[in-house]
């Protein structure tokens, strides 16, 4: 806008906010409003000369002063002054003034110009870049345009430029549900069609994401509140493109779902990453000539097709995994998007469970936490949104059935998914089923001679000829009798021969599909030397989908470089996989062979549950230590079962928390294995679930802690062992609160209490104490929350555990504040507060700001509580707190709503909507109950009706008390329209 002359290079001036004007980095002097009005005017006029009738009518209107020509010329010379040595910047000419700069000098400069790139970048298909675009446009406003200007040519140009930043938002806004951001889009549309009410083209982007984000009811509302608005304001209806969508949405138009191509994914928010997750392929790579082709044409003909799957069957170590990890490398350049790998651990004793597979798939496309659903439907719809638009490869290995895999299929278009099995996956609807046989003996002999060298078998085809017929023609087999024998220079093939030979004679009474692999495991295992025997034999015993080397290391009672040492050759010998680095992985077979081994070989055979005792103790003590330091004060640690063995340190919260996280499905396979055992160590695996209670309130892995903590009470009942059992009771009532079940959470609470009293346990007494305060109050029994909580402080103080006197003295302030006595409850919950802090920084402080936040807004005092809540809402993001992080939003909600700012009252609730079904239908009942009361105060209240309507389902179906509220709530809405 501003003309270029070579004038006034170093300054810069801004009027997308207040006026001002810079040097360099020196913030220059612009005088009074007045004199700003005038600097605006000249700025606005992009160079061109602004005659001085022309300047006095933009300042002052029809009532100018009677000295406005001299203050004119008297604003000029001092906007010259403050210019400096730039002063010739400001030009009198033709009887009036111009301000000359170079291009770019004013801040409306670059929005033009991000806001033409955007346009030429959608044009070209680019809309995540447009998308970019339009954001840092928008980011060059610094508030109200011209702010505090007066003077009628401000005025105009305010509206003018404030409808400009309107209509980038509404472009932006498009580009949002264009790349699929309708979920996030939601809350902001929501905020603004309250600030502008008659602004269709608002309502109709929130019609379109509230029916992208399958909230059919909420967009059908938006059109009736616009429809009666409208008639009421301005007597017209809704314009022909509102009342064609609502017709699409009624019809359930599917062009109105979202179809995306692989460069429409938004950068904003979580980072999509391409995962490449492919274990490595081997170089010796063998035969398979028509598969490779047969597989490899579906895969490569995948784009264009909904989803391309295709099934590999055959037995155990027929080189199912090896094939399809070799096809997969080739084919990875036509899926651009990334490849997922995961092994389903079909064969074994615990498959993997689907829902968990999805939460990891999900991390691996850059899906936060905060942002992964509970339950497996929800995680398999948001995978395979994620997915849509894009062309990424899932390689399933080792699956158990069709069932395992269904919730983890892409189902898009460009997509493809590679499946391993034992079993034929026949009854896979459109599976392309490959039947993997042993290998040719020309195969075989091949795969053999690439291992060991053309040398020594071209001088002794025969034997080795006899070898791979001895193996049974199984590339495992061949792959482990290769690897032995080139360690072996010594041997000869023959010799290899001759001792397959014998290993097959021993194990006659085996089936035949087993017994070629079986020898060959013989006679690797026999190979070994003792240290690297012992590690094999005692690594097989752990159940879990891999081992890290510091678990490894509390197995085998080895250091880390020892162990490492000891595990590396293991894996030279192809009897042990190195999954990634510092990971390790058994293939099935080899697992269930090495446990055959422990059982008939180590001794004493107490070794073997020594070894798992000591695994077991090391994740007790790490998860212990994890879970001090993030809350310290805690006094568990001193409640728990003793252990023998160390575990990891952590000096950083971060670290220690990401360990945990990270190793959730090692952690947890060790407790169900330990419930399945039962005996010494069943008290343990109840105390690592108790220290790693943060796992339940994940979302990611909630479900498998929850089925651990029922394994082990059942355990603990069948074995009469009273406080594991009053401990796993205090587990899962836990989980059970956290989940909204409170009828059998206040059960499992109950029971527990009785059972910590009956041997003398205070672990319980606390906790399940506490918790049952906490139901009560979610119930509305107070008098029955003041009793429990008052037992649970005093539990808390008896054992010295500041920590849990802070909890209580939080749950209390509610107590208090539900039954009027509001002064007091927040000083109850300022001392949980001040008890908190008395610990430093560890992010439990959060709780005590979070039920400040619920006393200060009961208390009508709601900056206060605001302030405290924000000051929470980070602390619990960046701890994985999601549950809480969701209720905080809700809480804010609540306090801008007593407030009176229902627009960003109803943003805070969208955010806690998010929770999904984390917390359970009663929570989320609570958000629609809230998110319906804001939206009826923005003048929505059919869309409020909408939110009432579901949350009233939720608590009939739930038996909750609150759904007589809710009645109220509806029959107001119906009786105001």
């Amino acid at each position: 806008m501003a003309g270029d002359t070579g004038h006034g290079h170093h300054l810069r001036f801004t009027v997308l906010g207040p006026v001002r004007a810079r040097r360099g980095g020196e913030l220059l002097h612009t005088g009074s409003p007045q004199q700003r009005a005038l600097l605006a005017a000249l700025l606005l006029r992009g160079g061109r000369t602004a005659t001085a009738p022309e300047l006095v009518d933009a300042l002052w209107g029809d009532e100018p002063p009677h000295a406005a020509l001299a203050a004119l010329r008297t604003y000029a010379s001092r906007l010259r002054k403050a210019f400096g040595p730039d002063a010739d910047a400001l030009v009198s000419e033709s009887g009036g003034y111009a301000i000359r700069v170079g291009h770019g000098c004013l801040d409306i400069d670059k929005a033009e110009h991000l806001a033409t790139e955007a346009e030429k970048s959608r044009a070209a298909g680019d809309r995540t870049r447009a998308r970019e675009l339009i954001n840092e446009a928008l980011g060059v406003w610094d508030g109200e345009p011209l702010a505090g200007l007066p003077g009628p040519y401000a005025e105009t140009q305010r509206a003018r430029l404030e409808e400009w930043r309107l209509t980038l938002i509404e472009t932006r806004l498009d580009l949002d549900l264009e790349v699929g951001a309708h979920a996030e889009a939601v809350s902001e549309l929501t905020a603004l069609t309250a600030a502008h009410p008659l602004r269709e083209r608002l309502r109709e982007l929130l019609m379109l994401a509230l029916y992208r984000s399958g909230r059919q009811a909420e967009a059908l509302a938006v059109y009736a509140d616009t429809r009666k608005l409208l008639a009421e304001e301005l007597g017209v209806d809704p314009c022909p493109e509102l009342a064609e969508l609502q017709q699409r949405i009624l019809q359930a138009d599917a062009d109105l779902t979202l179809h995306l191509t692989p460069d429409d994914r938004p950068h904003a928010g979580p980072t999509f990453i391409r995962p490449a997750q492919l274990p490595a392929t081997v170089s010796d790579f063998t035969g398979r000539t028509g598969f490779v082709d047969e597989l490899s044409d579906q895969l490569v003909t995948a784009e264009g097709r909904i989803m391309a799957v295709s099934a590999v069957a055959g037995i155990g170590g027929v080189g199912k995994t090896t094939l399809a990890v070799h096809v997969a490398h080739a084919a990875r350049h036509h899926f651009p998007d990334g490849q997922l790998y995961v092994d389903l651990q079909g064969a074994g004793p615990v498959p993997a469970e689907p829902e968990a597979v999805l939460g990891s798939f999900l991390r691996a496309l850059g899906i936060l936490d905060a942002a992964i659903p509970d339950g497996l439907q929800e995680r398999a719809a948001l995978f395979r949104s994620t997915l849509d638009g894009r062309r990424v490869l899932a390689l399933l290995d080792n699956a158990r059935d069709a069932a395992q895999i269904r919730p983890l299929l892409p189902g898009t278009e460009g997509c493809a998914a590679l499946v391993t099995s034992r079993s034929r996956m026949v009854d896979l609807a459109g599976a392309h089923l490959v039947d993997l046989d042993v290998m040719s003996p020309e195969e075989a002999l091949v795969l053999f001679t690439r291992i060991v060298g053309s040398e020594r078998v071209g001088a002794e085809r025969d034997a080795a000829m006899d070898v791979v017929a001895a193996c049974g023609f199984l590339p495992l087999a061949i792959r482990i009798a290769a690897s032995r024998l080139a360690a072996r220079r010594t041997w000869t093939v023959s010799v290899l021969a001759r001792k397959l030979a014998d290993e097959r004679r021993r194990l006659d009474e085996l089936r035949a599909g087993d017994l070629a692999v079986k020898a060959t495991f013989e006679l690797g295992y026999g190979q070994l030397e003792p240290a690297q025997a012992r590690a094999f034999r005692l690594l097989g015993l752990a159940d879990g989908p891999d081992i890290s080397l510091a678990a490894a290391s509390a197995v085998l009672d080895l250091d880390a470089d020892a162990t490492e040492e000891i595990l590396e050759s293991l894996v030279d010998t192809s009897l042990l996989e190195s999954a990634a680095p510092g990971r390790y992985r058994f293939h099935d077979l080899v697992r269930l062979y090495a446990r055959a081994c422990a059982e008939r070989d180590e001794q004493p055979p107490a070794e073997r549950c020594a070894a798992m005792s000591r695994l077991l103790d090391f994740y007790l003590v790490t998860a212990a230590g994890a879970y001090v330091l993030e809350r310290p004060g805690e006094q568990l640690l001193t409640h728990l079962a003793p252990t023998t063995h160390p575990g990891l340190t952590f000096t950083d919260g971060g670290a220690a928390s990401d360990w945990l996280f990270a190793e959730a499905g090692c952690l947890l396979a060790c407790v169900r294995q330990q419930a399945g055992e039962g005996g010494g160590t069943l008290r343990r695996a109840v105390d690592l679930l108790l220290a790693a209670k943060d796992l339940a309130e994940s979302g990611a892995d909630s479900r498998q802690y929850e089925q651990a903590a029922t394994a082990l009470l059942n355990t603990a009942r069948a074995t009469g062992d009273t406080l594991a059992e009053g401990r796993a009771r205090t587990v899962l009532a836990h989980v059970d609160r956290i989940a909204g079940r409170f009828a059998p959470a206040d059960e499992h609470a109950r029971l527990a209490i009785l059972l910590g009293d009956a041997c003398a346990d205070i672990v319980p007494v606390c906790h399940a104490t506490n918790i049952r305060g906490i139901i009560a109050i979610y119930q509305h029994r107070y008098d029955d929350a003041e009793l429990y909580l008052e037992q649970a402080l005093a539990a808390f103080r008896g054992d010295g555990n500041r920590p849990g006197e802070a909890s209580a003295l939080s749950n209390l302030s509610r107590v208090l504040l539900d039954t009027g006595r509001i002064a007091q409850g927040v000083q109850m919950a300022e001392q949980a507060v001040a008890r908190y802090r008395e610990f430093g920084t560890s992010w439990r402080i959060a709780n005590g700001l979070y039920a400040l936040g619920v006393a200060l807004t009961h208390a009508g005092r709601y900056e206060e509580a605001l302030s405290r809540l924000a000051e929470a809402l980070p602390v619990f993001r960046d701890n994985r707190q999601r549950l809480w992080e969701g209720m905080t939003h809700y809480r804010m909600a609540d306090a801008h709503l007593g407030a009176s700012r229902p627009a960003a009252a109803a943003h805070h609730a969208e955010q806690a909507l998010k929770l999904r079904n984390i917390g359970g239908a009663w929570r989320r009942g609570n958000i629609l109950t809230l998110l319906g009361r804001s939206l009826d105060a923005l003048g929505q209240p059919g869309r409020a009706r909408a939110c009432w309507t579901e949350a009233l389902g939720m608590y009939e179906q739930l038996g909750a008390s609150e759904a007589e509220e809710v009645r109220g709530l509806l029959a107001g809405v119906v009786a105001a329209a």
